[in-house]
């Protein structure tokens, strides 16, 4: 049986597995990149999927506001965590943002926004080590990493984002 997601396409006598990723409105979103202790991690994000996430985002980007920040949750085969100024798992930005739950799927490298209930996310996110399906519209997801998965498996509980720049 072949996995979830797995396409074939035909190439000469042989079959070549592909893995497509969910089809999206609007094309290509803007991209960030996370300058981590292991290397850099790229990740593409999606306005048209959750807008009011992606803008609040990108203006903490604009603020250095991830800078120096702590990758407090680190659990193998599922997430890495970070986006708490204070690194303990409980602190925020200050506002909170209503859920943008959408179509997209928690696959491999998926960037999802941390909650502690309805409507609570704000700075904290999260990106996905393999695939996460009972997270499938629960979590707002608003981007996915498109480099530097290599750098993201490395990555320690209490290593930090050196930076996060557009």
């Amino acid at each position: 049986m072949d996995p979830p997601g797995t396409a074939w396409s035909r190439t000469s006598s042989s079959r070549t597995a592909t893995r497509e990723l969910p089809a999206r409105r609007g094309g290509s979103g803007p991209r960030v990149t996370l300058e981590t202790e292991r290397g850099p991690v790229v990740v593409e994000l999606f306005p048209a999927e959750a807008p009011l996430t992606v803008a609040a985002v990108l203006s903490l980007v604009e603020r250095r506001y991830f800078d120096g920040s702590t990758w407090h949750r680190v659990v193998p085969n599922f997430v890495v965590q970070d986006g708490d100024p204070r690194g303990d798992g409980w602190g925020g930005p200050g506002f909170a943002l209503r859920d943008e739950t959408n179509p997209m799927r928690y696959e491999t490298g998926t960037v999802g926004m941390a909650l502690s209930g309805p409507d609570t996310g704000g700075s904290q996110f999260f990106i996905t080590h393999s695939p996460q399906p009972h997270l499938d519209g629960t979590y707002t997801v608003f981007g996915r990493v498109v480099s530097g998965l290599g750098a993201l498996a490395a990555i320690g509980q209490g290593e930090r984002i050196r930076s996060i720049h557009r």
